[in-house]
């Protein structure tokens, strides 16, 4: 028996994904990311100054911070205030992992990057969607920089794109929301490039084990998902072409 999916979508189908630029004010990269009922905040500021471990080496660096509202899900979470769960520790690192492998940090001087990505509604995939919706903040942030004067050139060098995958009734599945998610028996998060080199993949098997052709299968479907955020990314940066420098 085929998973039947409770919105319709075939199995190789993203959730509809849109970008709203300029969601803020005073962030200098702010994007709104919506990817199906999940929504994430994404923005990025620049501060001058970098961590001790990069002091007087002219490298810049990016760092990242998630949470989640305590009304993005249906009930009611408690606020992380001042011990942050595993959870939310792995997202941000995984953020700032993903990000990093966009940017020349020489490009940009001893200039830290903060991304903070909040969740406002939550349907499954908040971290790659914050991902995906980061990069574009990143891109408008990098933007207003040169524009004001304060980078001489782009240090954007890398187009990053992440999404979900899973296995339902044994067969894979794009872009899982939260019903899906809960459904399946294995539950991946990949991360690529635009050469569609992978970045990352976090992939675990919930209840039973997984094949060498099964996990080929999850990565294809989550290839054909990624180069079509891919696409999307980029319609969303009016400047791609002169922002994106291969250095």
């Amino acid at each position: 028996m085929t998973w039947q999916r409770p919105d319709g979508r075939l199995p190789d189908k993203l959730r509809p994904i849109s970008f709203y630029p300029n969601f803020t004010s005073f962030a200098p990269g702010s994007v709104l990311a919506r990817c199906g009922d999940t929504q994430v905040l994404c923005t990025v500021s620049v501060n001058k100054g970098v961590p001790k471990f990069l002091e007087g080496t002219g490298k810049g660096w990016l760092t990242a911070e998630y949470r989640m509202l305590p009304s993005a899900t249906q009930k009611r979470q408690e606020r992380e205030l001042l011990k942050l769960s595993g959870r939310t520790q792995e997202i941000q690192r995984l953020i700032g992992r993903s990000l990093r492998a966009a940017v020349n940090f020489e490009a940009l001087g001893e200039r830290t990057l903060t991304v903070d990505a909040d969740v406002l509604q939550a349907d499954a995939g908040t971290r790659t969607t914050a991902i995906t919706g980061s990069f574009v903040a990143l891109a408008h942030a990098i933007s207003k920089l040169l524009h004001e004067g304060v980078l001489e050139r782009s240090p954007l060098c890398g187009q990053v794109a992440a999404v979900s995958v899973g296995l339902l009734e044994g067969e894979p599945f794009l872009d899982l929301n939260y019903i899906e998610d809960l459904a399946a028996t294995v539950d991946f998060n990949v991360v690529m490039n635009q050469h569609l080199g992978i970045i990352e993949v976090q992939g675990t098997a919930e209840e039973d084990s997984f094949s060498r052709t099964q996990l080929d299968q999850l990565l294809d479907v989550a290839q054909k998902g990624i180069q079509e955020l891919l696409i999307a990314q980029r319609q969303a940066i009016a400047d791609w072409e002169a922002l994106f420098v291969i250095n």
